[in-house]
């Protein structure tokens, strides 16, 4: 083909392989395409998209033509899209010089990429467009084709070792053109103070660009990361994100959203939130989009920690430092942070509280621990100590002290409304735990926290977002400045840029989450003693299905009590995981915070774990009213989590519960009818062989009386006045429906046949042999009730 066709193919060959920006044509489907269910799919795919494959090959030889295809600003991220529809130029060099008006009759704005930066748009955006892709069979995200195209791409572009590979030439000893500037074709204002492109600074005043490589190796590692965090990342704006921090306007927005959900037509008034509210939460990530922002974040960690060890003469590293190592001195700061942090507050806010959420710690806790992925290695010990976070980790934590301090916040709110017997659930406690404490590292959150508290420097109002990120090679303040003073000054100018001046700073080691780290560690407490009594519980259960009492018939299959939990089926192991996880969280916070043995005797006594005189737990905790015992906020909080719970018990007529799944309906309807056709034929005569005092009177109420009125049991708090009902002496033949009596009748003829018993003589025995038994119980249990049983 000619570089005219291909040229006019390229378009169609990127939609075929990524899918259409609306979600309409799939493509190749690369975020499903796995080597383990279709291996010769997924080696083609992943050959010929690789950066030294044929498809990159035909970008670099459209790119040396300076083609330009265009990209509709409509399926941009939100914030970017918003500002450019208004005409407001983003703050990221990746749109500077390209927005175009529609050509005649054409609808929209259009960004003129080049092919090399339509291919990564396309690329990239397709784990956002391809949500609903058709699924026959489970996939794992880490597993799959794209996700792999992921890990290859940053590998090349951003290489932790030696430099990027140069793309290859179909000109001999050629190189592949930059692109050049273009002057805007529409009129833009410019918001912030944007961050001038590494590009820009190294090929400034440079007749060819083909004369520095280096240029060429920035930019196209610069335009790769770019197009990765714009299409992830920036889907909710600075700007809007301190708006929402106000109450006046959190107030106003939940206004709104009750409005919406009480009526389909918002009010005209309300237009301004409307617009806020699809703004900022339209987007919805996925957990397999987390899983590849993880991996961004991994990768970008190493690749920082690759930089070489600054020179001890600054001569020799102002000659000697290439642009590759710049940009991995500012890559974190400059181009992920704030964008990371707006993106993980969203998810912290707003995603579902399940294991799901697994998916965004990790990703967080990714973040917070770059020393993970520092090339040096750990010492070899013999014994198993945490690594302790070496001091030149000070830096960076103070300069991201929010992901640290607000987020762990965030998590404890969320924390504290999670069902923490559940063993996911525990191990995400766990983990966030065990990162805190590492040795050390609490110290250095505490020291930025104090360097924050300074109030001996005051940022100005216009002036604070000038140092959101580090110049290259420099300080934030002058020299004369001492460091103290510097590192206090990089902290504020770190947390004002991302909340604003007004941001009242809630401290981690403070008074307030101290308070809301004791309450987690009650609730881990309760949580303990929960998981103990469903492990007891189950144990019993599991004691009680031996072959003899499987014959059983138990109390509760017949008055409809409930004793146990929906957790019951987790089993033996996840119990025990989960009291191993909650056991080691509760460690560690006392680590972090410094928590006595005093202030956990408290926490054991408030955790409700005290026996009634039934030995039985607790009830929820409620406030008695003339209506009966009300629910309060904790009372539904431990229903919720299953920490105590109301022992339910069907207290109407037995006779008429519901057919349950263990007995047969036709046999229920029979007996019941015979059953009240004999209570209302010989009911006097009950009634008076029940009133005798003599041994014949307790054995006849032993088997027609109704246990409830000598059985005290605790009834709903929805009726407080209750009183037991008496029906009277009566007959009940229901027991005779279940399966269970009805199998082990059949087992008893079975095997007195073997003896040559015949059915009379071997039923004539079962009722000798139950008279007997009924004849024993009257003596020591009177009240306990057989044939209901």
């Amino acid at each position: 083909f000619s570089l005219k066709e291909l040229h006019g193919i390229f378009p169609w060959l990127v939609e075929s392989i990524f899918g259409s920006l609306d979600g309409i044509i799939v493509g190749w489907n690369l975020r499903c395409l796995q080597g383990r269910t279709n291996p010769n799919e997924y080696s083609v795919a992943l050959d010929f998209l690789d950066p030294s494959g044929p498809m990159m090959k035909l970008v670099y030889k459209l790119q040396a033509e300076e083609y330009r295809y265009d990209f509709p600003v409509s399926y941009l991220p939100g914030p970017v899209k918003a500002s450019i529809q208004e005409q407001v130029l983003p703050e990221c060099s990746l749109y500077h010089n390209k927005v175009q008006f529609p050509s005649s009759g054409g609808l929209g704005l259009n960004l003129a990429l080049n092919p090399f930066e339509y291919y990564m748009f396309y690329f990239a955006i397709s784990l956002i467009t391809q949500k609903n892709s058709p699924v026959t069979h489970h996939v794992s995200p880490s597993n799959s084709a794209y996700f792999i195209l992921v890990d290859t791409y940053l590998k090349c572009f951003l290489p932790t070792e030696g430099s990027v590979l140069p793309p290859p030439s179909s000109n001999p000893g050629g190189a592949i053109p930059s692109p050049t500037p273009r002057s805007p074709a529409v009129p833009f204002s410019s918001y912030g103070m944007h961050h001038t492109s590494l590009l820009k600074r190294h090929i400034a005043h440079q007749p060819s660009v083909n004369a520095d490589p280096a240029s060429q190796e920035i930019w196209r590692s610069e335009t790769l990361l770019q197009i990765f965090v714009e299409m992830w990342l920036h889907h909710y704006s600075l700007e809007m994100y301190q708006k929402m921090q106000s109450p006046h306007v959190k107030l106003e927005v939940l206004h709104y959203r009750l409005s919406i959900s009480s009526k389909h037509h918002g009010s005209p008034a309300q237009s301004s939130y409307q617009a806020l509210h699809a703004y900022q939460e339209s987007f919805k990530p996925t957990e397999e989009h987390v899983l590849v922002v993880r991996l961004l974040v991994k990768h970008l960690h190493a690749f920082s920690n690759s930089l070489k060890p600054e020179p001890l003469s600054p001569s020799a590293h102002s000659h000697t430092a290439s642009p590759l190592e710049e940009f991995k001195r500012v890559v974190i700061p400059r181009f992920v942070q704030e964008k990371l942090y707006i993106f993980l507050q969203h998810c912290f806010g707003h995603w579902p509280l399940d294991a799901s959420f697994r998916a965004v710690l990790e990703m967080w806790l990714s973040y917070l621990q770059p020393w993970r992925y520092a090339p040096e290695k750990p010492p070899q010990s013999t014994e198993p100590l945490p690594r302790s976070v070496s001091e030149k980790w000070a830096t960076f934590i103070q300069e991201n002290l929010l992901m640290y301090t607000k987020l762990f916040v965030g998590f404890l709110n969320r924390a504290l409304r999670t069902d923490l017997v559940s063993p996911k659930n525990a191990l995400m406690v766990f983990r966030v735990a065990k990162v805190f404490a590492q040795p050390n590292l609490a110290e250095m959150i505490l020291k930025g926290e104090q360097l924050f508290l300074e109030p001996e420097l005051v940022i100005p109002h216009r002036q604070h977002r000038l140092f959101m990120s580090p110049t290259l090679g420099g300080s934030f303040l002058s020299s004369r400045s001492p460091a103290v003073t510097d590192a206090s000054f990089k902290v504020k100018s770190h947390v004002y840029s991302l909340e604003g001046q007004d941001f009242q700073y809630k401290q981690m080691f403070g008074a307030e989450v101290r308070n809301l780290v004791l309450k987690l560690a009650q609730l881990i407490c309760q949580a303990q003693q929960t998981a103990k009594s469903i492990s007891d519980h189950s144990a019993e259960t599991m004691a009680s299905q031996s072959f003899f009492s499987w014959f059983r018939f138990t109390p509760s299959e017949m008055n409809g009590s409930y004793t146990g939990n929906d957790l019951d089926e987790i089993g033996q192991d996840s119990i025990k995981k989960t009291d191993e996880y909650l056991e080691k969280a509760l460690e560690y916070l006392c680590q972090i915070f410094k928590l006595s043995e005093a202030q956990l005797t408290q926490m054991m006594m408030k955790c409700g774990t005290a026996q009634d005189e039934n030995g039985k737990k607790q009830l929820p905790d409620c406030i008695a009213s003339e209506n009966g015992l009300i629910l309060t906020p904790l009372g539904r909080y431990q229903i919720i989590n299953g920490l105590r719970r109301f022992e339910l018990q069907y207290r109407g007529d037995a006779e008429l519960q519901p057919i349950r799944s263990y007995e047969n309906a036709a046999l229920v309807r029979l007996l019941f009818r015979l059953s009240s056709l004999l209570n209302h034929r010989f009911a006097d005569q009950m009634e008076v062989l029940c009133s005798r005092d003599d041994f014949v009177g307790r054995l006849c109420r032993y088997h027609l009386t109704n246990p409830q009125l000598v059985q005290k049991l605790r009834y709903s708090p929805v009726v407080r006045d209750r009183t037991s009902q008496n029906w009277g002496p009566r007959i009940s033949l229901r027991f005779l429906a279940s399966y269970r009596t009805l199998i082990s009748l059949l087992m008893i003829y079975f095997l007195a046949s073997w003896f040559y018993v015949g059915p009379v003589g071997c039923t004539f025995i079962i009722l000798i042999g139950y008279f007997l038994y009924a004849v024993i119980m009257t003596f020591f249990f009177e009240g306990w009730k057989p044939h209901e049983h």
